[in-house]
């Protein structure tokens, strides 16, 4: 575990504190200089009003809005361990989910049809979202989103941010479409059968069904058609899907999964073939390599359209497991490598000690934060290649072990 150790001028130890709790130290020191709830409220009013909302919602939106503790106890709460990809994958791609899916497209068929006719995006894709975002709109959240959002703008940690989302909420109630206290959402404001945030909702909601409201909660119409042109404005392709799990050859050069997009048929003069064998498509597209558990676990060239469902969550773990619903409510079958399940999960101090280790022998990861970001994973690569190891980025136990980043419990 990562600590910082104070010491007297005696040189006597007063006290040891780990890095995670030092930054919680530095975040309340932060929200005390902050204005009172109540001072803050006024100022969001005049904020929402300066930007054109009116008055007569303005006011009575304000008198309901109240600080939720648990809403701050969510955001400050950092996972303690880092998640596997196995156990990210197999907890969102499972059995039921796809069967639910693959039901719901031929329910909807006729509706997600004309979606993809207006946006180019498959069904199948639409499905995975929805099943991903809300479990196919079983569960919004129960957050009173005015509320929440103004807990988190009055808030030091990403006060500016969610500022501008609560008046873009602001502005969804003021425009008419939906009640203020309808509006329910997750802890962090994102709302309706596929969780928009209220920028995204201002910006690409639409009214599909012709009621003369945007309603991404009682209306599936517009849930759908909203979903696709989102993805349809940050560049979704319909000529191609969003990556395929492959087949490396033996003795490949894990140095060459670092993300980095290259033409398929460079991939192909590899000798990768798809998951079963077979060669690779000539196509003119460009694919990254990605292995998210390293080199005993799955491999998939994924294509442009990988990079647009990580403009919706910039998580490579979440943009995998869309892809693979979708693929799966289409009707293809469960990985042909499975991600090892064995691998243990990390702890935020441990990959601080990892960062820290990287940092200290050269191989720049950038700022210890614990994260295991693109950054360490480069790092990590680097170290691999110099020890003569597979460089596939992976926090291995063999890597873990030679950079004396303890693994026990």
């Amino acid at each position: 575990m990562s600590k910082l150790i104070f010491r007297s001028t005696l040189g006597r130890t007063l006290v040891t504190i780990s890095l995670s709790t030092l930054a919680l130290v530095a975040r309340a020191d932060a929200d005390s200089t902050m204005p009172s709830f109540e001072q803050c409220k006024q100022a969001l009013a005049g904020k929402a009003m300066d930007a054109g909302v009116r008055q007569s919602t303005v006011e009575p939106v304000m008198a309901e809005v109240v600080h939720l503790d648990r809403v701050i106890e969510l955001d400050r709460r950092q996972p303690e361990f880092t998640t596997t990809f196995a156990d990210y994958l197999n907890r969102r791609v499972n059995d039921s989910r796809v069967e639910k899916g693959r039901q719901l497209l031929e329910k909807h068929r006729e509706l997600l049809a004309r979606v993809t006719e207006a946006t180019g995006v498959p069904a199948p894709y639409l499905a995975a979202f929805w099943g991903l975002e809300t479990n196919y709109g079983s569960y919004f959240g129960k957050m009173q989103v005015p509320s929440a959002l103004a807990t988190l703008a009055c808030d030091a940690r990403r006060s500016s941010f969610f500022t501008e989302q609560f008046i873009a909420a602001l502005r969804i109630i003021d425009e008419g479409a939906i009640p203020a206290d309808k509006m329910e959402g997750s802890w962090a404001g994102a709302m309706g059968h596929v969780q928009f945030m209220p920028t995204v909702f201002l910006q690409h909601a639409v009214d599909a069904d012709g009621d003369g409201r945007r309603d991404l909660w009682n209306s599936l119409p517009d849930a759908m058609m909203s979903a696709g042109r989102f993805l349809q404005s940050m560049g979704w392709d319909g000529d191609y899907r969003w990556g395929r799990e492959v087949r490396l050859p033996d003795n490949f050069d894990f140095s060459l999964a670092d993300g980095s997009r290259r033409p398929l048929s460079d991939w192909r003069d590899m000798e990768i073939t798809d998951a079963f064998g077979k060669p690779l498509a000539k196509e003119p597209i460009e694919a990254a390599l990605i292995v998210p558990s390293g080199h005993q676990g799955p491999a998939f060239l994924v294509y442009r359209n990988f990079r647009v469902i990580m403009g919706w969550n910039r998580s490579e773990f979440y943009a995998i497991a869309v892809g693979h619903l979708a693929d799966r409510i289409a009707g293809a079958g469960k990985l042909q490598n499975p991600p090892p399940e064995d691998h243990p999960a990390l702890s935020r101090d441990q990959v601080l000690t990892l960062q820290q280790a990287l940092n200290a022998r050269g191989y720049a990861s950038g700022e210890p934060d614990g994260i295991l970001g693109s950054n360490t994973r480069n790092a990590i690569r680097a170290y691999q290649q110099a020890e003569g190891l597979v460089a596939d980025g992976f926090p291995s136990s063999e890597v873990l072990s030679s950079l004396g980043v303890y693994t026990g419990t």
